[in-house]
């Protein structure tokens, strides 16, 4: 089974954020761990694709954090599935925005079947909601399974912003 690369630890970093007092230093910056953790735990992402004619389109899906990458499933005829076929350029996001964990990239399909099965088997488990004929079409490569994997991530603690405001980098 193919399992997608996983990316090294990426390199922590500050935003560049002009205006909002952010430090100059590193001291503070939270650990990808720390974001890591948001991704599993979130049950709901925003997910921000493009249209073709160039308005951005958010919607909410569910996902799992697997591997160093966010994947999720929408049906073959959703405009994310559209737009992600036109423009795989994509930011997802956790839920909770006062620790939110902000992912750009881009989203690829997945095609192996066996890694499939373990998204939808993670998936039920996770959501405690059995995909059935749903899930019978992403294995049969009917409806897909997409994948993003992250180019730069960002981390907000809300409680302690400006000292633990975090870009991450990833090569």
């Amino acid at each position: 089974m193919r399992v997608p690369a996983k990316s090294k630890q990426p390199k922590s970093t500050r935003p560049q954020m002009a205006g909002y007092g952010l430090p100059k230093s590193k001291k503070g910056l939270l650990p990808w761990q720390w974001a890591e953790d948001r991704l599993k735990k979130s049950k709901q992402y925003w997910i921000a694709t493009t249209r073709p004619d160039g308005r951005p389109h958010v919607m909410v899906v569910w996902a799992l954090w697997m591997d160093g990458v966010l994947y999720f499933s929408t049906g073959r005829e959703s405009r994310k599935a559209k737009n992600l076929a036109a423009n795989p350029n994509c930011t997802m996001c956790s839920e909770n925005s006062a620790e939110a964990v902000i992912l750009e990239g881009i989203v690829e399909t997945e095609r192996d079947v066996d890694r499939i099965r373990e998204f939808v088997k993670l998936y039920e488990k996770k959501y405690k909601f059995p995909l059935g004929e749903m899930g019978a079409n992403m294995i049969a490569l009917k409806d897909p399974v997409f994948y993003l994997r992250p180019k730069v991530a960002f981390g907000f603690w809300e409680k302690k912003f400006a000292p633990t405001a975090t870009r991450w980098l990833f090569g």
